[in-house]
């Protein structure tokens, strides 16, 4: 496995600053945002058309012994509001792209639909009844994502590319069954970035879903983030918790620094499961750790995970 970081944190530095950080904390790997939700701080959308550009990033990159392990283009593609949606449809498609010049993965969301064809706001459903929400369901299923993605999954095919959905509450593949789903029903290219923050709150064992991802062969990234349950809060409040990020003391859940939510007992099992169904991608530390500044956070998680990630080949069985 190889440790690395979604380069979107770093986006206020320029990118010759941020890719010395990652050397002198020693990474092996960064994930290179370049459009939608992340941004484009470093002016990466539309370089691979430009080979002399393209060439001086891949070697300032190689220089400092990194290798890049994703393009992030987290947005919704899909949403109602047509001028939102045709951006992030281009920073898919510019991703996947840039992803194949680094023999890599694009990072997105599913995204997520309005409730039917005339709404203008996304419609994230979480319930089957009123009936409403069912025929919600239905419609963003199988007459927005699965067309859309259906195409996305050809193109992407095409360049060689695979597609690692991060499943976020919010959008409508929130879930490891709904990564699979969308698999099933529109194409091979499209699997997972698996990011057990998110499945934490849900009551999603993410020790199980890398199980049962495995299993679909479709785990194609991985995000290092940590969440905590407020218990105190989640108690009468739940988890389904729509109130700022920013006030911690009153939300349900948090998300936290890797190994201040959970420590080994989560994750040297979930280290353990990944090896188990062959994963030996990245570990790509996203931090959002309300409670810690960005560098406390950052290299609070680099240190830890170094301590639990698997990185030497496995042995044979020699005591048998």
């Amino acid at each position: 496995m190889k440790l690395g970081v979604m380069g979107a944190l770093f986006g206020k530095m320029k990118i010759d600053a941020a890719l010395d950080y990652c050397q002198k904390v020693g990474l092996d790997a960064i994930e290179l945002p370049a459009g939608a939700y992340p941004g484009d701080p470093w002016k990466l959308i539309g370089i691979h058309k430009d080979k002399k550009r393209l060439t001086e990033l891949k070697k300032k990159i190689a220089d400092r012994g990194l290798v890049v392990q994703g393009i992030a283009v987290h947005g919704n593609p899909v949403h109602p509001n047509k001028k939102i949606a045709r951006e992030h449809q281009a920073a898919q498609r510019n991703g996947v792209l840039l992803a194949a010049e680094f023999n890599t993965v694009v990072i997105n969301f599913s995204g997520c639909p309005a409730g039917c064809a005339t709404d203008k706001t996304p419609n994230w459903v979480t319930c089957p009844w009123p009936n409403e929400y069912s025929e919600a369901c239905d419609y963003q299923w199988n007459k927005v994502l699965i067309p859309f993605w259906s195409k996305e999954n050809n193109f992407a095919k095409k360049h060689g590319v695979k597609i690692a959905f991060e499943a976020h509450p919010g959008m409508t593949v929130s879930n490891p069954e709904a990564v699979v789903r969308l698999r099933k029903a529109a194409g091979s290219q499209l699997g997972a970035n698996l990011d057990p923050s998110h499945f934490f709150w849900q009551g999603i064992d993410p020790v199980e879903a890398a199980r049962f991802l495995g299993e679909n062969k479709c785990i194609f990234h991985v995000h290092a983030k940590d969440c905590a349950i407020h218990a105190w809060n989640a108690g009468t409040c739940g988890n389904l918790d729509s109130k700022s990020y920013g006030d911690v003391k009153n939300r349900g859940w948090v998300f936290r620094t890797c190994g201040y939510g959970h420590g080994d007992e989560f994750w040297k099992p979930f280290v353990s499961m990944l090896r188990l169904h062959g994963y030996d991608g990245v570990l790509s530390i996203e931090h959002e750790d309300s409670l810690m500044s960005m560098s406390e956070g950052f290299e609070k998680a680099v240190a830890y995970l170094k301590g639990v990630m698997l990185k030497e080949k496995t042995g044979q069985a020699w005591w048998f």
